[in-house]
């Protein structure tokens, strides 16, 4: 499946719990400003996904991988990024992701500011250590950036938005997406927040064509 676009859309495969979406989002929000890009949130079930691409769960991992990969790298791109990042994994990061994934997906349906509340939600999760997949934790967190959380939060588990949400993860899946955040501009996909500055390339020139497609 390739995803095109006639103007700057950018698909933006994320889940609300991802670290890295997190560090690099307000650089992605900067690299749309410039050039007038529009991102098309894609929320999706990250462990299916990342299943689906043939790499290892999180639990399957060495203890050395973690502890870079998912220890120091974060250190250290939230710090080059300038981003607020808590010390440790945060409390309630293996919990369900259905509420907050819906809750964006149907901001996005809507006549809401999803970027925004996409930010929100990833920043209460790694910063203040919230609980994204608690009504009460996410309705506060919309309110503090004054969006109307009640009409979101009720479609969020609904049977419409659901089915986006694993339509989202079926379209990342034939996509070969990797992991989040991934983003795909008019076909050529681009996995990591550390691809950014490639990801801005690309909207003023794009790379040329793929030479080692099997």
């Amino acid at each position: 499946m390739t995803l095109m676009s006639d103007t700057c859309n950018i698909e933006f495969f994320y889940s609300a719990h991802s670290a890295f979406a997190y560090i690099g989002y307000r650089r992605l929000q900067e690299i749309c400003l410039a050039h007038n890009a529009v991102l098309r949130h894609r929320p999706i079930d990250l462990d299916l996904v990342v299943y689906a691409s043939g790499a290892q769960q999180y639990e399957e991992r060495s203890s050395t991988h973690k502890n870079y990969y998912f220890g120091r790298e974060i250190e250290r791109w939230a710090e080059f990024r300038e981003v607020e990042i808590l010390s440790h994994t945060p409390t309630h990061h293996w919990k369900p992701l259905g509420l907050a994934n819906g809750m964006l997906i149907a901001a996005s349906q809507s006549n809401v500011d999803v970027n925004t509340l996409a930010f929100a939600i990833m920043q209460s999760h790694w910063r203040d250590n919230a609980d994204i997949s608690d009504c009460a934790t996410l309705a506060k967190v919309a309110r503090n950036v004054d969006i109307d959380p009640d009409a979101l939060l009720e479609a969020a588990l609904s049977a419409g938005v659901q089915d986006i949400h694993s339509k989202n993860a079926k379209d990342a899946i034939e996509c070969g997406v990797l992991g989040s955040p991934t983003f795909i501009l008019d076909g050529d996909m681009f996995y990591g927040q550390d691809r950014l500055d490639f990801l801005e390339r690309a909207l003023v020139q794009p790379f040329a064509a793929n030479k080692f497609v099997t």
